[in-house]
């Protein structure tokens, strides 16, 4: 029967590249090639449940919402906050009160329901008022409300000017509103839906919404009233459309990126990684005259976490967790488990890319592990000590490799394996002892990472899964909130990292990498370091 469902997707997915291409084109063979070159293809393993901004809280509703909506501010490649929405903006001496300037020539995409002429109407100020009225609305229950949790206040001085007042500091707050939580989004749209907004999203962004069958595709059309241009005053976006195909064999998704039915395959799955990679991560030779890869820096730790609240001894042991963390070498592991993609996780929590990496971590020493081994059992009388991890079957390679080279040095460590929902309820009640886990950036600022570390935000109530609990830490990351030069806020990251890793709740593995394969008639296609797809800049070579 899954063989049956596979195939049949893989059917409607071959036959919606056949419809859009007829739809896109004109009655001439030269047009429907031309037509073809301006459709930017790729496919989703998991189903969108929604184009909903409010409710964009992973990769597979951001990559779509991204081309839908805007928000006030964006960040650019090397993480900057830019201008969107607002042109400019200010903030007051006591660093709590942002003043933004609104463009005045952004429309939102056309429906009937705006009564007006052209079926649209100018963005206001008042459109963010409503948008983060419903944020923080709880019958909306949007999982992004926590984004306005240290907002006091807003509102909408006149049309073209929006003022945010915090209850206290917080300089990374600029971060949090480039989240695609915070979009403006049409009230008289959203309350004429209402919860099947969902599927008849209206925004601002470069691409507007033509065509979602859910579980099979979603086709968005070009924005023909986006307000941004290039360099040479060329109106954004290049592409005519985007389609999406929702294949979840990634095998099969290898196939279709193989025959050229789709330009772009995304990240790098063991199904396929040494077909189309060496093992230095190079692309290998037969690939070459037709695909290239882009790559970059990607703000995502992944670490094994420890919960300190555990009745068991061996987790409770700094003299264990630190075994773990100088028993197995991370550049072998990148080296043949990833094929060279990523960097060993040899310094801190803070990943490369953000300012506060690069305080001195945990690099391979075998004979220092099985020394703090030893101390262990002396110490405590426990002859066979034994951890077990809890991860999903995506990471179960370098667990197993990790229980190999730690299983050398005296220290026994179990794997569980279960479904990946299974381990966020568990690791967010504190029911693993120890568990594989990955942090991406919600917004570009080390604050971020180190808050899975602050005491005030023990799990259920927050992202602390180890239950870590350190005073200098605490006072540190508090002070870090009244510091607005990222310079100086650079030295306190740099503080609080050195007590993490003398502490040691985690085995940091490797900060990830971006990794994307394109076809070569593919340009304008950038890595992010927040992996956000953006394909406002993006344009294909025109077929012969």
């Amino acid at each position: 029967m899954l063989t049956t469902i596979r195939i049949s997707k893989l059917l409607f997915s071959l036959l919606f590249v056949c419809s859009l291409t007829y739809l896109l084109s004109s009655c001439t063979n030269k047009d429907s090639k031309s037509r073809e070159s301006e459709v930017f293809r790729y496919n989703e393993h998991y189903n969108v449940a929604t184009l909903d901004p409010a409710f964009a809280r992973n990769p597979p509703i951001i990559w779509p919402t991204n081309q839908l909506f805007n928000g006030l501010v964006q960040q650019d490649e090397a993480l900057n906050i830019v201008p969107d929405l607002a042109k400019s903006w200010t903030v007051d001496s006591a660093s709590t009160r942002y003043t933004f300037i609104l463009r005045d020539d952004v429309y939102f995409h056309k429906h009937p329901r705006f009564n007006t002429p052209d079926s649209t109407r100018r963005l206001v100020a008042s459109d963010f008022v409503y948008s983060f009225d419903r944020l923080k609305d709880p019958a909306v229950a949007s999982p992004g409300s926590w984004v306005l949790s240290n907002v006091e206040s807003y509102e909408a001085t006149n049309d073209s000017t929006f003022t945010i007042e915090l209850k206290k500091q917080f300089p990374a707050f600029l971060g949090l509103l480039t989240m695609r939580y915070c979009s403006a989004v049409p009230r008289e749209i959203v309350e004429y839906y209402g919860n099947e907004f969902r599927s008849h999203p209206v925004g601002t962004g470069p691409f507007k919404f033509k065509r979602w069958e859910e579980g099979v595709k979603l086709v968005l059309r070009k924005n023909e009233l986006y307000f941004e241009t290039d360099e040479n005053g060329e109106q954004l976006p290049y592409l005519e459309a985007v389609a999406i195909t929702f294949l979840p064999d990634k095998q099969s998704e290898f196939l279709q990126f193989a025959q050229g039915n789709l330009d772009m395959l995304n990240s790098l799955d063991p199904s396929y990684k040494d077909e189309l990679l060496t093992a230095t991560g190079n692309l290998k030779e037969k690939y070459k005259d037709n695909v290239k890869t882009i790559t970059g820096p990607f703000l995502n730790t992944e670490y094994l976490g420890f919960f300190l609240d555990s009745p068991q001894e061996e987790i409770r042991s700094e003299l264990l967790r630190k075994a773990v963390n100088y028993g197995f070498d991370r550049v072998k592991m990148i080296k043949y488990l990833r094929n060279g993609i990523g960097e060993p996780a040899q310094a801190g929590f803070i990943p490369k890319g953000l300012p506060g990496y690069g305080t001195a971590g945990f690099e391979y020493n075998p004979a220092k592990a099985r020394t703090l081994i030893e101390q262990y059992k002396e110490e405590t009388g426990n002859q066979n000590p034994v951890i077990t991890i809890g991860t999903n079957s995506q990471y179960l390679d370098i667990c197993e490799y990790i229980q190999r080279e730690i299983g050398k040095l005296g220290l026994t460590i179990n794997i569980d394996v279960m479904p990946p929902s299974t381990l966020r309820q568990l690791k967010s009640t504190g029911k693993l002892d120890a568990f594989r886990a990955s942090w991406i950036a919600d917004y570009p600022d080390a604050e971020n990472y180190l808050s899975l570390y602050y005491s005030k935000n023990f799990t259920p109530n927050g992202p602390n899964y180890t239950h870590f609990k350190n005073e200098e830490f605490d006072q540190l990351y508090e002070a870090s909130f009244k510091i607005p030069e990222l310079e100086e806020r650079k030295v306190l990251y740099q503080k609080m990292d050195s007590i993490l890793i003398a502490k040691a709740p985690f085995v940091t593995l490797y900060y990830d990498q971006v990794i994307k394969f394109v076809h070569k008639d593919v340009h304008g296609l950038k890595a992010n370091p927040q992996d956000f797809l953006i394909l406002k800049r993006v344009k294909k070579d025109q077929k012969p």
